[in-house]
């Protein structure tokens, strides 16, 4: 194991159960010190671009972003990447309704005074609040996505729902387009313009 992704993958695994054992000399030879914990690919994507968007090579700081499959499982990635396990510095991004869960992990992981930032309510929420409705159909028609988009609010049950809701839902409709738009809604931001939460967790990086 000699790199970054190669080490996330094999935590990732053991984390659910399999066989993979990712030790503390894995971590200091794929680089790693800090473990982000986030709750799904979507949240990696968006971290890793606005990353980039910063100027900011997160693997040469030795910073390893793991996506969980969940909130609810912030309890054992905790366990296992902070001080009962590899001892690494552990930070995260959550969804404002999944604090519990991380405040109850990092507690029982000895990690309690380690910070983690709050998105209200969550992170496609803030990037999505933060560009604003004219901003992103602009992204959703140079992706092709604008008919698709249309059509959908014009269903019933969308009618009465504010945009940012309607944006959240229509996300989450079609395999994969939450991760790519994750991306997408990252790299449509202005480096000096990241909604709070992520610009406090960059600084503590």
């Amino acid at each position: 194991m000699t790199d970054m992704r190669a080490f996330r993958d094999a935590v990732v695994e053991r984390a659910a159960g399999g066989s993979a054992e990712p030790t503390a000399a894995d971590a200091r030879t794929a680089g790693v010190r800090t473990a982000v914990l986030v709750e799904g690919p979507s949240d990696l994507a968006a971290v890793e671009v606005l990353a980039g968007r910063l100027g900011r090579d997160l693997a040469a700081e030795g910073v390893c972003v793991v996506p969980m499959g969940g909130a609810m499982s912030v309890g054992r990635f905790a366990a296992l990447l902070g001080p009962p396990g590899l001892g690494l510095r552990l930070t995260g991004l959550c969804d404002e309704h999944e604090q519990g869960f991380y405040r109850r992990g990092f507690d029982r992981a000895g990690a309690g005074r380690a910070a983690f930032f709050v998105c209200v309510a969550d992170l496609e929420d803030e990037l999505i609040r933060t560009l604003g409705l004219p901003r992103i159909e602009e992204v959703l028609a140079a992706e092709g996505d604008l008919p698709a988009w249309h059509t959908f609010v014009r269903q019933p049950a969308q009618r009465d729902r504010p945009p940012e809701r309607r944006l959240r839902r229509f996300l989450g409709t079609r395999s994969g387009r939450k991760i790519r738009y994750g991306r997408l809604l990252a790299e449509a931001l202005a480096p000096d313009g990241l909604p709070a939460p992520l610009d406090a967790f960059f600084r503590h990086l």
